[in-house]
């Protein structure tokens, strides 16, 4: 199996996977605000789309399409211009209907859980900043002359997914926890929406201030 790493870097690979999952990000964010909304079930769905999209751009990367995308302004422009706008779609969400989330009724939850899996894989999608990382990270434990490293590349995308998923399925179950709590403490709810709404503002603002290079 010439596409598995050796045991060294294998080991600083995941070392690395998990301290990036607990990582704040938009993906984590989001996973967490859809669970306290609309239930663990929600919240579950954004990982599984959110490891959708960063499967794609694993592909991306070891395939080289990525680098065509960052190098290409115009590409890169609008790309960065779609994430950032999402963030501030997910903001202006959790403003307008954030408080109604923990008590909202069981109908209507298939839709609430598709939309969740379709949030998850925009918010990683139209983000340059999740492209510009798996870029850059990613090939800091193969080498450029391996002949195997596009199915090293694709082994060490899908290894991050292994490792990182246990650590954010975790978080979320944790944040579902709450939700009763937080349903007998609405100011507090409130609260988390303005705070949530705050953080996905601050990552639309940082990736309109991303630099391909």
């Amino acid at each position: 199996m010439n596409f598995i790493p050796s045991l060294p870097t294998l080991l600083a690979f995941t070392a690395a996977c998990f301290l990036l999952a607990a990582t704040p990000g938009p993906d984590m964010t989001l996973s967490i605000s859809r669970a306290l909304r609309d239930g663990k079930a929600a919240g579950l769905a954004v990982l599984l789309g959110t490891n959708l999209g960063i499967a794609v751009h694993t592909m991306l990367v070891a395939f080289g399409v990525s680098a065509l995308i960052v190098a290409s302004p115009t590409a890169f422009l609008i790309l960065k211009s779609g994430g950032a706008a999402y963030l501030a779609w997910l903001a202006f969400q959790a403003v307008r209907t954030g408080s109604k989330f923990v008590a909202k009724a069981e109908t209507g939850a298939k839709g609430s859980v598709k939309g969740a899996f379709f949030n998850g894989i925009w918010v990683n999608l139209l983000n340059p900043k999740v492209i510009i990382f798996f870029m850059t990270f990613l090939p800091q434990f193969v080498t450029a002359n391996d002949p195997n490293v596009t199915g090293k590349l694709l082994f060490l995308g899908g290894w991050f997914m292994l490792v990182s998923l246990p650590v954010t399925i975790a978080i979320v179950l944790a944040a579902h926890k709450l939700s009763n709590w937080l349903a007998e403490n609405p100011k507090v709810l409130r609260g988390m929406d303005y705070t949530f709404a705050g953080v996905f503002s601050v990552f639309a603002a940082k990736i309109l201030m991303t630099q391909a290079r």
